[in-house]
């Protein structure tokens, strides 16, 4: 009788990128002190370097690599326990921890599809009307789910991957370009700018609200933030199905049969369920709580716990189900470890110190020329990262201190470098979450991915800081 082995598994633990990231943090740490700065601060900015390449390598799993760095913060002196571990009791990790919980919700009821079916049955005769029923379907869902690769990749890619097939469309027998390649592009593209337009819709935006209020003091609220995106995020998602559209047609122009499919897969799914109409309500109830919560003093954590628990009171998410969500546990790890080093590097001057620095190269510019190339920079950038979170806490607070220090509004420079890094993942495809999921269905060429990407950019641009920057102006941002 043999015995039965078990599958060959990946290796956990890539050695190479290990040593390189620990490498990094210790030349960094033996570099002397520059002037003017605390060798704490110098010491923990070490550390937060070797963790953003770790994040960005990937020789551990992103929470072993928090949980080494918390290691060394403790061990080294640098923080004390309590400090290191400060991180773990914000009120803005357990937002978006207990948000990503509620998203499971949406998509243990199965509201989130059905949802997205009602969209295609409505508006999806043509294949442009298709796409389109899509990216409002990932708007509706936006401000309640927070994690965007749960979105594109657990909701909207399967149905786009199965309209695709239903059309004819795949890759294994060279028509992707039939309809499959276009839905794919403009519903991960979408994705990026329904992420933009909620505090809520992307794990780090929370992250942003709180380096914000840290460097200048700026508080960006669910409403503030969603009232500036609303005008710049609209126009991005009504233009950017009509630029994949030139630059990248789908051989089918229509789809009539999209509805009749739409219609099997709600029939497929019944009538509305009980659980369904619980999770409307909570919806409907959390979106409440944080557009006016504030004014009965309620903040967005609160809300936050109010609609988990009407979830656990009406049964439509059991502790078991939380148990199981993976990525809401993962992300409090390593959210909190980022979000502990990127504080107090603020406490102990390191932000300020770059800042100081960074003056002289901008002080002979209008703070409006300053502003716009530190914005081409931060966003462009991103072509080194694979990972939006690590940009974000790599660059963030640095690139905000220095717009402010050279002039610029820090209201308007909070918000557009915000909404900045979500739309920067438009780029490659491995610079945000769901990219990968999209690529890798194979549907779309890398250079052709890379050129639409590119074009997006500068579309994605012009739109967030003409139309945007407008818009601002009429809030009184600027």
């Amino acid at each position: 009788m043999t015995k039965e082995k078990d599958p060959e598994k990946k290796p956990e633990v890539r050695f190479i990128p290990l040593i390189i990231t620990i490498a990094a943090g210790i030349i960094i740490w033996f570099i002397p002190v520059p002037a003017g700065l605390h060798p704490k601060a110098w010491h923990l900015f070490a550390i937060f370097v070797a963790t953003i390449i770790g994040f960005i390598s990937k020789p551990l799993p992103m929470g072993s690599i928090a949980i080494f760095a918390l290691a060394v913060t403790a061990l080294t002196g640098t923080l004390s326990i309590e400090e290191t571990l400060s991180g773990f009791g914000n009120k803005t990790i357990w937002l978006i921890v207990i948000a990503f919980f509620i998203s499971r919700g949406f998509i243990k009821t199965g509201l989130g599809a059905r949802i997205a079916y009602m969209f295609v049955r409505v508006f999806g005769k043509k294949t442009l009307g298709l796409s389109y029923s899509l990216l409002f379907s990932d708007l509706i869902l936006a401000p309640a789910i927070p994690s965007n690769t749960a979105r594109a990749g657990g909701i909207i890619f399967p149905i786009i991957h199965s309209l695709s097939e239903t059309f004819g469309s795949t890759p294994d027998n060279g028509t992707e370009r039939k309809i499959g390649a276009f839905l794919l592009k403009v519903g991960f593209q979408g994705n990026l700018i329904t992420s933009a337009m909620f505090l809520t819709a992307m794990a780090a935006n929370p992250l942003i609200a709180k380096l914000a209020h840290d460097v200048a003091g700026v508080n960006m609220t669910w409403t503030s933030w969603a009232l500036a995106s609303i005008v710049p995020g609209l126009v991005s998602l009504i233009v950017t199905p009509l630029v994949i559209y030139k630059l990248y047609p789908p051989e089918i122009k229509e789809t009539p049969d999209a509805a009749g499919i739409a219609t099997n897969k709600l029939k497929e799914m019944g009538p509305f369920k009980r659980a369904e109409l619980f999770m409307v309500i909570v919806f409907f109830l959390v979106l409440f709580l944080w557009i006016l919560g504030s004014r009965a003093n309620i903040d967005a954590t609160t809300t936050a716990l109010i609609g988990l628990s009407v979830l656990f009171l009406t049964q439509v998410l059991t502790w078991d189900d939380i148990k199981k969500e993976q990525g809401a546990w993962d992300t409090l790890i390593w959210f909190a470890t980022l979000l502990m080093l990127a504080s107090f590097l603020n406490t102990l001057g390191m932000v300020g110190w770059f800042s100081d620095m960074m003056k002289s190269f901008v002080s002979g510019f209008p703070w409006m020329t300053a502003f716009l190339v530190l914005i081409l920079v931060y966003f462009y950038s991103h072509y080194f990262f694979a990972s939006a979170t690590a940009h974000i806490s790599a660059m963030y607070s640095a690139f905000f201190a220095v717009t402010v220090a050279a002039g610029a509004p820090p209201l308007l420079s909070a918000f557009a470098l915000a909404f900045f890094s979500n739309l920067f993942g438009c780029t490659t495809h491995y610079g945000a979450g769901a990219a990968p999921v999209f690529f890798g269905a194979g549907y779309i060429p890398e250079g052709k991915w890379w050129f639409i990407g590119f074009i997006l950019s500068i579309v994605h641009l012009v739109v967030w800081l003409v139309v945007g920057g407008l818009w601002w102006k009429v809030l009184g941002m600027w």
